[in-house]
């Protein structure tokens, strides 16, 4: 039996801000600091589309006849809306791959599943042919059963 048997793996951490190598653990701290400056973007990003979809709902209910929010209007309140919960998403696979040093599978197919339902529920049906309409159905079908392959308990 030789010594290598007996030797515990080490664990798998990406970007790795302690490696062994002089040159990538500064290049792996370099990109945790990018990562962290992305998130503090992030959440710029995420304070500008709350106030972009207050800013959409208010004008939207002052549009004659006033306060009352037709179809049109309503996809208009509800794309601003999903704008910021795609934000949100977003930032926390951005602050998931800060803490857990893995890029979440999971919470990457759900944002972009939620990106997909949020361009179908406020899609413009009258100017669109149909196999546009069978893409996002394609998309949105790989997606969700993408996502639940993932999700499915061993």
């Amino acid at each position: 039996m030789s010594g290598e048997e007996n030797k515990p793996n080490p664990a798998h951490v990406e970007l790795d801000p302690d490696h062994e190598d002089a040159i990538v653990r500064w290049c792996n701290r370099m990109i945790r600091h990018g990562v962290r400056a992305l998130s503090v973007l992030m959440l710029g990003i995420i304070l500008l589309a709350i106030i972009d979809a207050g800013f959409t709902t208010f004008q939207k209910l002052l549009e004659p006849p006033v306060y009352i929010l037709e179809v049109s209007d309503l996809l208009a309140v509800f794309s601003a809306v999903l704008v910021v919960l795609i934000a949100i998403e977003i930032y926390t696979n951005i602050t998931l791959y800060l803490t857990a040093d893995v890029i979440h599978i999971k919470l990457v197919v759900a944002t972009a599943l939620m990106a997909v339902a949020r361009k179908i529920i406020t899609l413009d049906d009258k100017n669109l042919e149909p196999q546009y309409f069978l893409g996002y159905a394609a998309i949105g079908l790989a997606l969700g059963v993408t996502y639940w392959l993932i999700d499915r308990k061993p």
